[in-house]
């Protein structure tokens, strides 16, 4: 009988930090601690808060009768650090000032968290999947534009997760497989998935690729160059644009993909078109994928948040479903995702990447 181990998992937001203690595969809890705006504003950055988040997290473990000297590993969302490779990496000082000195994002806390709560009592702490992971194939990097390369952000934890679910279910190892997935939740970023490998993707964090409910999408160059020098707009008010306040947000004011759906219940024309629009350009890059896979595709997969939409799934299905099987997984269970990637190392199934 093998051993049993005890992983905390950390996922920070803007103003919310997503804890989850697992058991080996089993979810023993699970909270999102809300941090009030005004409490969040008393620190210098995102980056300033991690002790204060740290504290929440140990208090309400306390709450739970949860000492951090039973756990095994913690396991932190990984941050905006620099490309790599997936896998479960173990955090190093090295990563730790890349932490801090890389783009800062919410994610990027959770490993300082995680490494000073490891620390503490002696045991490893690991990032897993980061948003920086890059697979992506020298041809794909080139962008047309010399002195501009396309570069790999995406929902990289939840893709490949999914991935070796799906992988699993199909009773093949995940790579064997040749898949195309398709991330849809606030962000959208659709990956060809080959023998374990993203070799192409969209940058959803800069809003490339469809558009989605807060994120404008890849658009007129022409007309992006005319916006920037027209003298209206600084550039922090374009980049809040492209990345905030286009897409779903944009057109229709409401960045809730079921808001918009009651909308078109309530016989919006408008709203129906957008969105309409929207599973077209994640259909049509779903099939720029399976392209990139020589249409040799496995399955075709659709997760995250909108993928529990029935509306919006058919529309994707109905224009895709020629290249091969159609699976919908909807969600992002990324706490679970992060224990998976720290219990394969714990373990000995993978060995731990060193950054």
């Amino acid at each position: 009988m093998g051993l049993d181990y005890k992983i905390l998992t950390i996922n920070p937001g803007s103003t919310s930090t997503k804890i989850a203690v697992f058991e080996n595969e089993s979810m023993l809890f699970d909270e999102t601690l809300r941090h009030p705006e005004e409490l969040l504003q008393k620190y210098e950055g995102i980056l300033g808060q991690d002790k204060f988040r740290r504290e929440a997290i140990l208090n309400f473990l306390k709450e739970k009768g949860v000492d951090v000297s039973e756990l095994d590993a913690v396991v932190g969302r990984g941050g905006m650090i620099k490309p790599l490779e997936g896998g479960t990496y173990t955090i190093n000082e090295k990563m730790i000032k890349d932490l801090q000195c890389e783009a800062v994002h919410a994610s990027n806390i959770a490993g300082l968290i995680a490494y000073d709560m490891s620390k503490e009592v002696g045991i490893p702490s690991f990032v897993v999947d980061p948003p920086v992971v890059d697979e992506m194939e020298d041809i794909a990097k080139i962008s047309g534009f010399p002195g501009i390369e396309r570069s790999s952000r995406f929902h990289a934890l939840n893709q490949k997760a999914v991935a070796r679910r799906i992988a699993m279910e199909l009773g093949k190892l995940y790579e064997e497989c040749n898949f195309v997935v398709a991330h849809v939740g606030g962000g959208i970023t659709v990956g060809a998935h080959r023998s374990g490998r993203v070799i192409d993707v969209n940058n959803g964090l800069d809003g490339e690729g469809p558009f989605s409910p807060n994120r404008s999408g890849g658009f007129p160059v022409g007309d992006l160059v005319e916006l920037c020098f027209s003298g209206d707009y600084t550039k922090e008010q374009i980049k809040g644009m492209i990345v905030g306040n286009s897409g779903l947000v944009g057109y229709l004011g409401v960045n809730d993909a079921r808001e918009v759906e009651k909308m078109i219940d309530c016989g919006d024309e408008k709203a129906k078109l957008i969105y309409d629009a929207m599973a077209y350009q994640v259909a049509k890059e779903i099939g720029a994928c399976a392209v990139v896979l020589s249409g040799n595709v496995d399955a075709i997969i659709l997760t995250g948040g909108i993928a529990y939409s029935e509306k919006f799934t058919k529309a994707v299905r109905d224009r895709v479903e020629f290249i091969g099987q159609f699976i919908v997984y909807p969600g992002e269970d990324e706490l679970r995702a992060l224990a998976e990637g720290g219990l394969g190392v714990l373990r000995g199934e993978t060995a731990p990447r060193e950054y």
